[in-house]
């Protein structure tokens, strides 16, 4: 049985439960790179790709509803403190213009 092709945004379980993403396919130098739900990041090439598939190392898995463990970011720090962040009332498309001049 063939490894599917990694695709950005598939989501995969490794046997012991870790979820990473896809994030990345590099088809000249044959690398793939995942990110674990910790946000650690693993550059994997093509061969160890299939191999791991062929031992069962890992199966495709849904997204988790929250992923926000991939993410580098406390719960609390959401920006809205941050003098740099827009505000909510000119947060549309045409806000940071507007705010400019």
């Amino acid at each position: 049985m063939s490894a599917p092709y990694p695709e950005v945004g598939d989501w995969y379980r490794y046997t012991g439960g870790e979820l990473f993403e896809v994030v990345a396919v590099d088809t000249d130098d044959e690398t793939i790179e995942v990110q674990h739900f910790d946000g650690t990041i693993e550059e994997i090439d093509f061969d160890s790709w299939e191999s791991q598939w062929q031992d069962r190392a890992f199966e495709a898995a849904e997204a988790p509803e929250d992923w926000s463990g991939s993410v580098d970011m406390e719960p609390e720090n959401n920006g809205e403190e941050d003098e740099g962040a827009p505000d909510r009332q000119s947060a549309g498309p045409l806000g940071f213009f507007e705010r400019s001049h």
